[in-house]
């Protein structure tokens, strides 16, 4: 039997790893003025993963295929596999947020940030490895 993990706290680190089922991660946007939404993921769909949102301070928006859904602090969304989705801060004030995924989404996102040069061509590849598209 091995030890639990305990990150306190959990802002600025992940709650598992790529070795887990799921990794659970608090970020933030910091909000700001924009004309049009400030996504901080792009649309896409993950075919075999789902993923979820639970917010902790502040207003998140998901598109979640057609729908969106308006989270504020204590509320949170699962978007299921196979479901285009994106999310961002709508207003001026910062968002924290739990974000719960599978370790191939986490993979995903690691593999994203590391990235040297974001092409076209180099994004989507990325989003295939992990059996995801991107679609915007």
């Amino acid at each position: 039997m091995s030890s639990p993990t305990i990150i306190p706290p959990l802002a600025g680190h992940v709650l598992g790893s790529t070795a887990n089922n799921f990794v659970m991660a608090e970020w933030q946007d910091p909000g700001g003025v924009s004309a049009h939404p400030r996504f901080i993921a792009p649309l896409h769909i993950h075919r075999s993963d789902d993923e979820a949102w639970y917010v902790l301070e502040g207003v998140l928006r998901v598109k979640v295929g057609n729908d969106d859904v308006e989270l504020r602090a204590g509320s949170g969304v699962l978007v299921r596999r196979g479901t285009p989705h994106t999310y961002w801060n709508p207003g001026l004030d910062r968002v924290r947020y739990l974000l719960i995924m599978t370790s191939n989404i986490y993979q995903l996102i690691e593999d994203l940030h590391t990235m040297k040069e974001r092409t076209p061509a180099g994004l989507q590849a990325v989003f295939a490895k992990h059996d995801s598209e991107l679609l915007g």
